[in-house]
C-alpha cells in the first residue's frame, strides 16, 4: 500500500515542500523511519532527531519548516501531532479490506436488535434484544452489547468490551444478600471508542449514560448510573463506582479511582492512581497518592500519619502553654 504526499495534502491540508509524487509506503517514528516513511516533529526539544532521520517526509510545525525542509520533503501543520493523528486515519481507511461480511457469520443478533445498515459487527459479537447500534459503529470481535442498551454513530468498541452487564446492586437480608434487578440500559453517545475488555454496567432504575466523543481506555469499570460527560478521556484501568458523575473534557489517568455518588466538574485532571475521595467542583489538576518509597521508610512513615491527630493537639496544647507564660 502507499499513498502520495499529494493525496495527503490534498485530504488534509498543511503546506508540503517537496515532490508531491512522492510515495509514503509506512507511518513511523523518527529513529526508525525509512526513505519510504511519513513520520512527524512534534516537540521541538527533540529537533536534533530531525536531522539524523532518514524519513521520506516529516510533519512539522511553522517553527521548524526551514529545518525541515533543508533535510528533505515536508509537511508544515500548525498541530503536528494532531495532523499524524489523520494521517493513520487516512491510512487505516485505504487499507481497509473491502471484501469481509459487514455482519461476521458467528455474530449472535438477537431478531429485536436494530443495528444499522453501515455499522460493522465482528466475530463472536452478541447483541441482546432492544439494543441499538448506531451508523458507522464497528464492534470488534466478541463484543456483547445487552438488552436495550444504545451505540451512537461512528463509536469504535474494541474485542471484549461489555456493554450492559448488571450493576452491582445487593441489599442485606440477615447474612445473605438479595439482588437488586438492575432496570436500566447503557446510553452511549456519538464518536465514542472503549478499548478492550472494558465493562460498563447497566443502570439500576435509570440509565448508565456516556456522552458524545468519550474515550476509554483497556480494562475500564463503569459502574451502575454514572455519567460521563463529552469527550472526557479515561486510561486504562479506571474504576468508577456506581452514581458518580464526572464533567466534560476531563482526563483521568490509569488506575484511578473514583468513589460512588460524587461529581467531578468539567475540565477536571485526575493523576494516574489517584483515589477520588470527594467531589470536585473546580476544575483543575488534582493528585491523591502517597509517594512511592522504600518499603521500611513507607512503612515509618505511614506510622507517623497514625499519630498526626495526636501531635496536633500536642502542639495546640504547647501553643497554649507558651502562650499563657508570656501574659
Amino acid at each position: 500500500m502507499a499513498l502520495r504526499l499529494g493525496d495527503i495534502v490534498g485530504q488534509l491540508g498543511g503546506e508540503l515542500l517537496g515532490d508531491p509524487e512522492l510515495q509514503i509506503h509506512t507511518l513511523a517514528p523518527l529513529e526508525s523511519a525509512d526513505v519510504q516513511a511519513l513520520s512527524f516533529l512534534s516537540n521541538p526539544k527533540y529537533q536534533q532527531q530531525l536531522a539524523s532521520t532518514r524519513a521520506g517526509c516529516v510533519i512539522v510545525a511553522p517553527i521548524l519548516r526551514e529545518a525541515a525542509a533543508a533535510r528533505g520533503a515536508c509537511i508544515v501543520a500548525d498541530n503536528p501531532y494532531l495532523y499524524f493523528a489523520r494521517v493513520t486515519q487516512l491510512w487505516q481507511r485505504q487499507r481497509a479490506r473491502r471484501d469481509h461480511p459487514r455482519i461476521h457469520p458467528s455474530a449472535v443478533i438477537d431478531p429485536l436488535a436494530v443495528v444499522d445498515a453501515t455499522a460493522q459487527i465482528g466475530p463472536l459479537c452478541v447483541i441482546g434484544p432492544g439494543a441499538r447500534v448506531g451508523p458507522g459503529t464497528v464492534l470488534k470481535s466478541r463484543v456483547t452489547v445487552s438488552e436495550d442498551c444504545v451505540i451512537g454513530a461512528r463509536c469504535l468498541l474494541h474485542p471484549g468490551v461489555v456493554i450492559g452487564a448488571d450493576g452491582f446492586g445487593f441489599a442485606r437480608d440477615g447474612e445473605r444478600w438479595e439482588k437488586i434487578e438492575q432496570l436500566g440500559a447503557v446510553r452511549i453517545g456519538d464518536d465514542v471508542e472503549i478499548g478492550a475488555n472494558t465493562c460498563i454496567d447497566r443502570g439500576a432504575l435509570s440509565d448508565t449514560v456516556i456522552e458524545d466523543g468519550v474515550k476509554l481506555d483497556n480494562l475500564i469499570q463503569i459502574g451502575h448510573n454514572v455519567r460521563v460527560g463529552r469527550n472526557t478521556a479515561m486510561a486504562g484501568c479506571v474504576g468508577v463506582a456506581g452514581s458518580a458523575t464526572i464533567g466534560a473534557n476531563c482526563t483521568i489517568g490509569g488506575s484511578a479511582g473514583v468513589l460512588g455518588h460524587l461529581t467531578i466538574a468539567d475540565n477536571v485532571n485526575i493523576s494516574s492512581f489517584s483515589l477520588v475521595t470527594r467531589s470536585l467542583n473546580k476544575p483543575g489538576h488534582y493528585t491523591g497518592f502517597y509517594p512511592l518509597d522504600d518499603n521500611a521508610s513507607w512503612e515509618k512513615n505511614a506510622a507517623t500519619l497514625k499519630q498526626l491527630a495526636t501531635l496536633r493537639e500536642r502542639v495546640r496544647a504547647l501553643e497554649k502553654e507558651v502562650k499563657e507564660s508570656k501574659k
